[in-house]
């Protein structure tokens, strides 16, 4: 079956209301789980094929994510389509007012390489849940789960309900081309304008999870040996290759030396004196990216604390740290998506506040220190989340909505609201029939605009 064919054998079943019923969509979220677990071990083995990633974080970062919004869904599905019971103005009285939760459709879902199972399968589970059928598009840049995927995708449903398309070099032209009810997208903002361009050809929403420069401060009264294992774990989860990675640090110059000191003893407390040959580090996609890794550290203008080793055929990049890099390098100026962590120092709150507002609104934004302090930055500070003595960790929790702000995306998931992302809010009134009120038909009396005033203005 092409593209075409797929969009339309969906768009069928669709209309035919396959997905309406609650309970078919609990099934369907149930045979999604159920194939997970069958295909656990060809995950794991695909993610560390692509990514080098150990089965452990694979589990706690991927796989077990899928399977606890899953849960969560089935659960309280019927709780979030219920349909709400809202107001009614005085002027439009006897009737009522209710919000029901509708399906939309037919969805595309672009996947990412760098969580290819996660964030390939939480936006399918909020599409399903909500009632649509769904086109997935994962990442060629990690083939080996994109197989997986398809397999598992195609053994839990029907290509009408749910179904995976593999990639080939005009896959993503065909797909932009059908007239979806609703783009999901993650990955970079280049390829987000594209995304955008497309579906603005059909009007189609979109939702964006981008990234962008996420910064991590640390004040002068932070718990530096907490801060510095924290950070170090966060920023070299899955080789620093996370979209909410603390991206560069400013920390206070008083202990940015204590600082580094911790940072050191973190990185070898956590990957050992040569994290090339620890077990559970994790690798670059492809040569491709560890060489623009190296690129970006041989023109940074800093200076190495440790760290430092590329070697791009192994898709290796040790865990670095660099002081005081060029404020108008690359490193400085792109996204880094790897283990590889600038270091910055400020003295007065006003600096961190006009550097970050200097640059593009951030996906997530983290504070080491008092929260009341980490509380008086984020006012000034937009951002798409924020941490407060930690970081990442705002991404597994499926209560909390997850998503950027300007050039870091746009519209929210997880939980409730990938639900509610996939739905379509749809506004219902109902007018009795037993009463109608004259006053609202022409001619209209002269005294009536005085008394809509007083109850409308």
């Amino acid at each position: 079956m092409n593209i075409s064919e797929l969009v339309s054998a969906q768009r069928r079943f669709f209309e035919s209301g396959g997905m309406r019923d609650l309970a078919v969509r609990r099934a369907a979220l149930r045979q999604l789980h159920a194939a997970i677990r069958s295909h656990e071990g060809v995950l794991r083995d695909a993610l560390r094929r692509d990514l080098g990633k150990s089965a452990v974080e694979s589990y706690m970062t991927e796989i077990g994510i899928v399977q606890h919004e899953i849960g969560l869904s089935c659960r309280k599905l019927g709780r979030w389509a219920r349909p709400q019971r809202v107001p009614t103005p005085l002027f439009a009285w006897p009737s009522r007012s209710r919000v029901r939760y509708e399906p939309l459709g037919v969805v595309l879902v672009v996947a990412p390489w760098n969580y290819p199972v996660q964030l390939s399968l939480l936006p399918l589970v909020g599409a399903l849940a909500a009632g649509n059928c769904v086109v997935l598009k994962p990442s060629p840049t990690a083939p080996a789960t994109a197989a997986a995927l398809h397999a598992l995708i195609s053994e839990a449903f029907p290509e009408e309900q749910a179904a995976v398309v593999e990639h080939t070099p005009q896959a993503m032209d065909e797909l932009l081309a059908q007239r979806f009810d609703h783009i999901f997208y993650t990955g970079g903002g280049a390829y987000a304008h594209r995304i955008m361009a497309a579906a603005a050809e059909h009007l189609t929403p979109v939702t964006l999870e981008l990234g962008g420069k996420s910064p991590c401060i640390v004040g002068a009264e932070a718990d530096l040996r907490l801060a510095a294992r924290r950070i170090v774990w966060g920023k070299t989860l899955n080789a620093g290759q996370t979209c909410v990675a603390p991206d560069y640090l400013l920390v206070h110059g008083s202990v940015c030396e204590k600082l580094l000191a911790e940072l050191r003893r973190a990185l070898q407390r956590q990957w050992g004196e040569d994290p090339r040959h620890a077990a559970d580090y994790p690798r670059m996609p492809d040569v491709r990216h560890a060489q623009r890794v190296a690129e970006l550290l041989a023109t940074c203008g800093g200076g190495v604390v440790c760290g430092g080793d590329v070697i791009a055929g192994e898709r290796y990049v040790a865990p670095t740290v660099v002081l005081e890099p060029d404020r108008r390098s690359r490193l400085m100026q792109e996204e880094i998506f790897a283990p590889v962590l600038p270091v910055l120092t400020y003295r007065e709150r006003s600096e961190v506040e006009r550097y970050v507002l200097s640059g593009e609104r951030p996906l997530a934004l983290y504070y080491f220190g008092s929260v009341r302090r980490g509380k008086e930055l984020c006012a000034a500070l937009p951002s798409g989340g924020v941490a407060f003595n930690d970081v990442v960790m705002q991404v597994s929790s499926s209560w909390l909505p997850f998503g950027g702000v300007g050039a870091s995306g746009m519209g929210r998931y997880h939980g409730r609201a990938s639900f509610e992302c996939f739905s379509n809010r749809r506004s219902y009134l109902s007018a009795p029939t037993w009463l109608d009120l004259p006053l609202r038909y022409a001619p209209y009396p002269q005294w009536l605009l005085g008394w809509l005033r007083r109850i409308m203005g």
